[in-house]
């Protein structure tokens, strides 16, 4: 019996990230969840998991530690016996704060976790699978790279930075390795948000509804599959990214 292939996803338990390693249970992946602390997992992952038994294990690491960033697929590999073949770069910082409160220190942590990080843990997954199987990487951005806001600026430098090396690492590791990315608009909402907000910012997209957790982890699976695809960006954000907002969605269309 062929082993299943391994994805490895960063932030994977909870919220889209949980949404994301539950749709690639379902594709028939094993799943190395990586996570900064302790906790449950969403219920979507955890259904997931119940129902389809794929094999799954927890790895701690705080991305914010280039020493922690280079331990981490060979923990996987070690754990499993074998390399991931999937890398979803799904974890992020999300500083608050405009030009005016930017710091040196602040921006270089978000840079560590948000662009090192995912860089370090591609050029890793690709070394571990010399002569082997190609693997996969897709690096979860944000819509407003397409039109840039000015809230949460090292957050916002940070993604606009990986889509870069999205398109860069797809040239750096040609046939080795394929490397593309999905950048979601507003999703999920925190508390920041009220639900009359949610109504009235749906319907000034485009499509006139925002993308669900399962519509973003559909493009993951996607990209995972798609053999000729490299170097690519998909929006998922109802067409948020066609016009510019002006502002984060936190701060339009108020109560």
């Amino acid at each position: 019996m062929t082993a299943a292939p391994i994805a490895l996803v960063t932030g994977g338990l909870h919220r889209i990230g949980a949404a994301i390693a539950a749709r690639l249970a379902r594709e028939g992946y094993a799943l190395a969840i990586h996570k900064r602390s302790p906790g449950a997992a969403d219920a979507v992952l955890a259904e997931a998991l119940a129902d389809t038994g794929a094999e799954c294990h927890r790895f701690a690491a705080d991305l914010a530690d280039p020493a922690a960033v280079d331990a981490l697929v060979p923990a996987v590999t070690a754990k499993f016996g074998r390399a991931p073949v999937l890398l979803v770069n799904n974890a992020s910082l999300f500083p608050e704060g405009e030009w005016d409160t930017l710091t040196c220190a602040a921006l270089a942590e978000t840079m560590q976790i948000n662009h090192h990080a995912p860089v370090m843990l591609a050029r890793a997954l690709v070394a571990a699978n010399e002569g082997g199987r190609r693997p996969a990487i897709v690096n979860i951005l944000d819509q407003r790279i397409a039109n840039p806001v000015p809230d949460q600026l090292a957050y916002s430098l940070s993604k606009q930075a990986l889509w870069q090396a999205t398109a860069t690492l797809a040239v750096a590791f040609g046939a080795r390795a394929r490397v593309n990315a999905v950048a979601p608009g507003l999703t999920l909402p925190t508390d920041d948000y009220s639900a009359g907000q949610m109504t009235r910012l749906a319907a000034r997209m485009p499509l006139g509804a925002l993308p669900t957790p399962d519509d973003i982890a559909d493009a993951v699976a996607w990209l995972a599959r798609a053999e000729a695809v490299t170097g690519q960006t998909i929006f998922v954000d109802g067409g948020a990214h066609l016009a510019p907002l002006g502002r984060d969605f936190v701060a339009l269309e108020r109560d």
